[in-house]
């Protein structure tokens, strides 16, 4: 059949047959956990070449480096304005549905030894400043650890050099192109896989956990997922028709790699290619390599829904009463902890485990009560924090004067190429960024 060629059909596939190995054979699901990791880890080798690649060589070919400092500051704008609204609707739904209430368990009684691993990673966060978490010690370390941000923040000083050095660097400018050509290549075949990936995941997620973690609590993981569909409706949809994009084709237009996302838990396993694709919708590459990444660390959406609603409702759980003035004080200590994410499953526990640790009146402890649901709750999460960060690039474009809506939106509406193949609708989006207002943002038309 022929829709069995797309790579969306087969990852549902997968999808599909991992929840039913999962449910009917829990054991064998579990051993299935290294088929996603080892996507996760394929993908992850690349994640660092390709941002190098594309920020290096984005910024090189910018006429104007006014332009790169710019776009920082209205990302970083962009990213505290949606990721406090995002922080304020978790923490105003868990006060209106109050998904903790009535369980009334003693904290006294909760097994510490389940969160020690998570405490002892939210101090060695705490102890870093976020100069030493951007500057790294070596770049190669930067590039051996994958810390997104260092790898970034030597990216950007690597293309400032290449246009300072204009005519002098068109050679080394040309091999870091096909360097990335190459890489993306290799994307594509490793995106093959997905399905296989998606499966392993899917299979474990269900084995391990089971349909009875869910159904006790049932209903924090409903209020969640609500909540954060909401958001993507209701906020993103409205960023979405301010950028003059529909939300619903973009998301149709992302299908693959939303899938892939739902699967393997992680946002990280689809950044080559959700960078590749948004070039291809018409938002220059120099934006695309800036807003991108850091959003994988400052733009996390979902989790700051996460991490507002968990810590009401180990509050509500323990039966610790906050005012008003103690959750604005968690709100405030939040803002801060939300950030500095690398987009990977379980990096939220750690969040929230330096934000109760700091606040000091919810129990740590009772993080031993979403422990078990986390990977559940982190499926959509993972989902909320790639979309936000599509639209956070194509809101930075727009506010640039560099992103043609009408020729997005030629994109959305064209049927697309199978295996990677680049339709006519998104070579002309990438001409138009040519042709329009920036010319310091010219981009070279996709093969």
């Amino acid at each position: 059949m022929r829709v069995l060629r797309h790579l969306y059909a087969q990852v549902l596939i997968g999808l599909a047959a991992g929840i039913l190995v999962g449910y009917f054979w829990p054991h064998f699901g579990v051993e299935m956990k290294p088929l996603g990791d080892t996507f996760i880890r394929l993908i992850k080798m690349l994640i660092t070449l390709v941002i190098f690649c594309t920020v290096s060589l984005g910024i090189a070919r910018m006429e104007n480096l006014k332009h790169v400092g710019r776009v920082g500051v209205k990302t970083i704008v962009y990213f505290e304005a949606v990721t406090t609204l995002a922080l304020v609707i978790g923490l105003v739904v868990a006060n209106v549905l109050h998904p903790g209430e009535g369980l009334n368990i003693d904290p006294a009684s909760l097994d510490t030894q389940a969160v020690s691993h998570y405490v002892s990673e939210a101090h060695a966060a705490a102890s870093q400043s976020i100069l030493e978490e951007i500057v790294p010690n070596s770049v190669v370390g930067a590039f051996a650890h994958g810390n997104l941000l260092q790898v970034l923040l030597f990216s950007v000083l690597f293309g400032v050099a290449l246009s300072i050095m204009s005519r002098s660097s068109r050679f080394l400018a040309r091999v870091i192109e096909q360097s990335g050509e190459a890489l993306m290549r290799i994307v594509e075949m490793i995106m093959r896989l997905a399905p296989l990936g998606a499966f392993g995941a899917m299979a474990f997620t269900v084995g391990k956990y089971g349909i009875g973690t869910l159904q006790q609590l049932g209903l924090l993981i409903v209020c969640f997922y609500l909540t954060s569909i909401l958001f993507i409706v209701l906020v993103l949809g409205t960023i979405c028709r301010w950028a003059g994009v529909g939300l619903w084709p973009l998301l149709n237009y992302l299908r693959e790699e939303l899938l892939i996302v739902l699967g393997t838990s992680t946002t990280e396993s689809v950044l080559p290619r959700l960078m590749d694709k948004l070039e291809r919708l018409g938002c220059p590459k120099p934006v695309v390599g800036l807003v991108l990444p850091t959003g994988y660390s400052f733009n996390l959406d979902g989790a700051a829904i996460y991490l507002t609603m968990t810590s009401l409702f180990i509050a509500q759980a323990t039966n610790t009463h906050l005012s008003l003035l103690q959750q604005l004080g968690l709100l405030a200590i939040l803002l801060l902890t939300s950030k500095g994410g690398a987009g990977v499953a379980g990096a939220a526990l750690v969040a929230l485990t330096a934000t109760l640790s700091t606040h000091n009146i919810i129990p740590v402890a009772g993080i031993t009560l979403i422990i078990g649901i986390d990977r559940v709750l982190n499926e959509i999460r993972a989902i909320v924090n790639m979309i936000g960060n599509a639209v956070a690039t194509i809101v930075v474009a727009r506010w640039e004067g560099v992103f043609d809506a009408e020729a997005a939106r030629k994109v959305l509406a064209a049927p697309r190429a199978v295996h990677g193949g680049v339709s006519d609708a998104e070579s002309e989006a990438v001409e138009s960024v040519n042709e329009r207002k920036a010319p310091a943002y010219a981009q070279e038309r996709p093969n």
